[in-house]
């Protein structure tokens, strides 16, 4: 695993084809925002584009918001709803089922990444290593010192008992060829889901890499990550793949759900 901090000028990194996703869990004053920096900023990173809002079964106006969006933009905008919350990997699952493209990259849906940043990402992805997955980490992390603290024991932790050697395993600005994600399953429906999808897809032979990228305040909407529930949750995963491994490394490593979906996408 390598690590760079290209700049994203590079005019051959733009790509083809992309699939870019975020969920959205109360995120009404920053979804139409995010959408519309997305709708001006991916025609500079892919060729053929696409934008899939995930509501994870949002209570205030973001599932109206997100429909009259994609009512506005039916070529490229798409949403996908869940009836109820059922968390940030199970959010995270529906985006990637519902990409279409040859390559698929997500942000969260809070605005504390840039979506134009997604170009350090595209750049990296296209030196001649031809890496499987880029993945962000945050320059300088903008989040409170509960966060920040917990995300270094989690980093830790995850290099221990799994031998991650990501420096940010959990940064919302990550992109993925969409062949690399193919025979891939995760189990984690909540906050472990990024460090589950990293582990397997590296004992898999996948090669990833990491490039840095900025990370601004919340400005808008309420945070989940430190919540008791979400971190017990993470918590559980996270010892329950790592007893399967030591009991079955091969079935520990298939067990889940697939990441990307049953039919074929297609590119209609």
């Amino acid at each position: 695993m390598t690590a760079a901090a290209t700049p994203a000028t590079a005019t051959s990194a733009r790509l083809a084809e992309l699939s870019y996703f975020f969920p959205a869990h109360n995120e009404e004053a920053n979804l139409e925002p995010l959408v519309d920096e997305a709708l001006a900023t991916l025609p500079g990173l892919a060729e053929r584009f696409e934008i899939i809002v995930v509501d994870d079964g949002s209570k205030d106006a973001t599932p109206a918001i997100a429909d009259r969006l994609a009512a506005a933009h039916p070529d490229v905008v798409r949403v996908v709803h869940h009836p109820t919350n059922y968390g940030y990997g199970a959010a995270l699952r529906s985006g990637f089922r519902a990409a279409r493209y040859a390559h698929v990259a997500f942000t969260d849906g809070d605005r504390q990444f840039k979506v134009a940043d997604l170009g350090r990402l595209t750049v990296r992805m296209a030196e001649a290593d031809r890496p499987d997955v880029v993945v962000g980490y945050r320059i300088k992390r903008a989040d409170p010192f509960v966060r920040t603290a917990y995300a270094r024991v989690y980093k830790l932790a995850n290099r221990v008992w799994f031998g991650l050697r990501v420096r940010d395993v959990d940064c919302a600005c990550k992109l993925f060829r969409r062949e690399a994600l193919d025979g891939v399953r995760v189990a984690s429906g909540g906050a472990f889901f990024s460090a589950e999808l990293l582990i397997k897809l590296s004992a898999s032979g996948r090669t990833v890499v990491e490039v840095g990228v900025p990370h601004y305040p919340r400005t808008a909407g309420s945070q989940t990550g430190a919540k008791i529930g979400v971190v017990w949750r993470a918590v559980k995963d996270f010892w329950s793949l790592r007893l399967r491994l030591w009991s079955n490394r091969g079935l520990a490593l298939r067990r889940g759900e697939p990441i990307l979906s049953a039919e074929d996408p297609g590119t209609d």
